[in-house]
């Protein structure tokens, strides 16, 4: 059996502390700004997850019942984005749905599939996300009411993971277009794309402290899997770096990879981050 160990690292202390282990699989662990709420996916569903009780709790998500482990709420936590097969469908199939952060019913936001949500801008007007447009994957965004996806990235390498700086002013993603993949960040335009890592690793999903001053990213093995792939199952680590890109220190190693941290995960005050390690029994 595998079994999910749903986990925060703090790092003032630079220690990890267990809140609850899962029978199956969760993963993706969203925090939310009442300090103790934290969602994340499992079979299919979003759960919320209290740290003072212990207690988790089904959100009602309506006819969105194969949701994926790329969601993220709100900046005001009123509303919570989800990636989600269309009812009765398999595969390689996702679009981008929005609901009340209570539950309820979902209304569609990005028809083109598979599309995956990573990113809300903090002034709540427009989303970030991973898609597959004939076969080429890069970054796009899309206005939070609709209209027209725009793509920022030029369709080099596999690109994946955006996610926004609190200030909205970087788009913070993961690519390969180096040959390994590496962390990136762009102008929210999608101008001025800067590499920030340069490591023997595949390094994924970076997320930005919510103070803006950390990043904290995955990193898998070299010769452990392709540079696209972001499968579970590995010995990765995680790694913190400041904003700019110095001082990368390697913080926690861990059997994981899919479902450890493919989103923010950070606490409201920036002090600890979620994560998701696993084991076999």
């Amino acid at each position: 059996m595998k079994i999910s160990v749903l986990e925060v690292y703090d790092i003032k202390k630079a220690e990890r502390k267990v809140l609850h282990e899962f029978a199956g699989v969760i993963e993706a662990p969203n925090w939310l700004r009442d300090g103790d709420t934290l969602l994340y996916n499992a079979n299919g569903r979003i759960w919320k997850y209290s740290i003072a009780s212990g207690k988790t709790e089904q959100l009602d998500t309506g006819r969105c019942n194969n949701c994926n482990n790329d969601h993220v709420p709100s900046p005001g936590n009123e509303e919570l984005y989800i990636s989600c097969a269309p009812q009765g469908e398999t595969g390689w199939v996702s679009q981008i749905f929005v609901l009340p952060i209570k539950g309820g019913n979902p209304r569609l936001v990005v028809e083109n599939s598979p599309s995956y949500l990573h990113g809300c801008s903090n002034d709540g007007k427009e989303l970030a996300y991973c898609a597959f447009r004939e076969n080429i994957v890069d970054i796009y965004s899309i206005l939070i009411d609709g209209g027209i996806e725009k793509r920022l990235t030029d369709g080099v390498g596999y690109n994946d993971g955006p996610e926004y700086s609190p200030d909205d002013r970087h788009i913070w993603f993961n690519s390969s277009r180096t040959g390994l993949m590496q962390i990136f960040r762009m102008n929210r335009d999608g101008s001025n794309l800067t590499q920030i890592t340069d490591t023997e690793s595949n390094n994924w999903f970076p997320h930005v402290s919510p103070d803006g001053k950390k990043v904290v990213y995955l990193s898998f093995q070299k010769d452990d899997l392709e540079a696209w792939q972001h499968v579970p199952d590995k010995h990765v680590k995680m790694w913190l770096m400041d904003y700019d890109g110095s001082n990368p220190q390697c913080i926690v190693s861990l059997f994981g990879g899919q479902g450890t941290i493919n989103v923010n995960s950070w606490a409201p005050d920036s002090s600890r981050f979620a994560f998701v390690s696993y084991r076999y029994e």
